[in-house]
């Protein structure tokens, strides 16, 4: 899961948070807000979703500079009918605008036992385990569906070499009456783009067949996605000619295909196509409050005993345990606490570069990678 090789070297989270947090608010954030893009980035990282962690921070002040982000925004209501509401992220930092819309979800689930919000039109959302994980602290169950329109169409259709799609992932978070909720989130293709974006930077290779090029070869080599780099950043250089493949053949396929639909054309945030420039998030959030089914006296028990069920079931080889959605992101949030955060010398590298061109040389010097032997 970590994604990363053996140059990487640790940082405190609490130290890697503030650095963070600095290099948004000169970049243009408030406080809170370059404190809120922070917390979720370096989440990401404690996780060990490193493809949606710290590594984006060169692309987001990218994005913010060239005016494909806005800081300060807030999601706008188009639609509010009741359980139903469609917002409008007005291209605010999704950190932000993500967290008013799970937010305002969770609040009318409360108040109607379900609530279904769509939103359009936001900086990209990040982990999206995290909107499940906000619904799941207040005991409510959620569903998510996320499209990238324009810049993101990364993916390649079952059967075609072209992209076609977003990564678009889905995500499943249940509660558990004692301990962290189960979350499911994953991307609907075989890796997530930012997977290749470590790849690209010094993480671990790609697996195998993960990216597709035009004329029909299986790669594992980023410059399918990104072009030749000739080791710049490549911000949102995505000029190489293949795709990612989608996961699970057809079947994944098939679930990309109804994320673009539920996602991007329900919401009014759009589909996939092709020659749109910047990167606009779209999801459709699903919340449930399990409270409000009446089955609570059966509901919480069955959990419990299915649950222990599964994880009761013999390891195979070269496993030590049978683990349920969310649990290797609990456990490596306690290594990872415990041990700090590895970053790879060419990520460590190029956040420095990005606070020194803010004038951060305090900030620039967490990042610095230590001379080698």
């Amino acid at each position: 899961m970590t994604g990363l090789q053996d140059d990487a070297l640790p940082i405190e989270a609490g130290r890697l948070r503030e650095a963070v947090a600095a290099i948004f608010t000169a970049a243009g954030c408030d406080a809170d807000e370059g404190a809120r893009i922070g917390r979720y980035l370096v989440e990401a990282n404690l996780t060990g979703h490193d493809s949606h962690g710290v590594i984006r921070v060169p692309r987001y002040v990218y994005w913010l500079d060239t005016g494909a982000v806005f800081a300060g925004r807030s999601a706008k209501r188009v639609v509010d009918a009741g359980p139903v509401a469609v917002l409008d992220g007005d291209h605010g930092f999704g950190q932000t605008i993500g967290e008013q819309a799970v937010t305002l979800a969770v609040e009318k689930a409360r108040e109607y036992c379900i609530a279904v919000v769509g939103l359009r039109n936001s900086g990209h959302l990040g982990r999206i385990g995290d909107w499940a994980e906000l619904a799941a602290s207040q005991g409510l169950v959620s569903i998510h569906f996320v499209n990238t329109s324009g810049l993101g169409m990364l993916v390649a259709p079952f059967g075609g070499t072209e992209r076609r799609m977003s990564t678009n992932p889905i995500c499943i978070g249940v509660p558990l009456p004692d301990g962290p909720p189960l979350v499911l989130d994953c991307a609907t293709s075989i890796v997530a783009e930012g997977k290749v974006l470590v790849a690209l930077n010094g993480g671990r290779p790609l697996p195998e067949g993960a990216l597709i090029e035009r004329d029909g070869r299986l790669s594992t080599d980023p410059a399918a996605i990104y072009g030749p780099l000739e080791g710049t950043q490549p911000h949102d250089q995505r000029t190489g000619s293949g795709a990612v493949r989608a996961m699970g053949e057809h079947k994944g396929s098939g679930i990309s295909v109804m994320c673009e639909l539920l996602a991007g054309a329900l919401t009014g945030g759009g589909c996939g196509r092709a020659g749109h420039k910047t990167l606009e998030n779209n999801m459709l959030s699903i919340v449930l409050d399990p409270a409000r089914f009446g089955t609570e006296a059966l509901m919480w028990p069955e959990l419990d005993r299915y649950v222990d069920f599964v994880k009761s079931a013999r390891a195979a080889p070269g496993h030590d345990r049978v683990r349920l959605p969310g649990e290797p992101e609990a456990e490596m949030r306690a290594q990872r606490g415990a041990d700090g955060i590895p970053l790879p010398r060419r990520v460590r590298s190029s956040l420095a570069l990005t606070a020194n061109s803010l004038g951060l040389k305090d900030t620039a010097a967490v990042f610095k990678p230590p001379k080698r032997a």
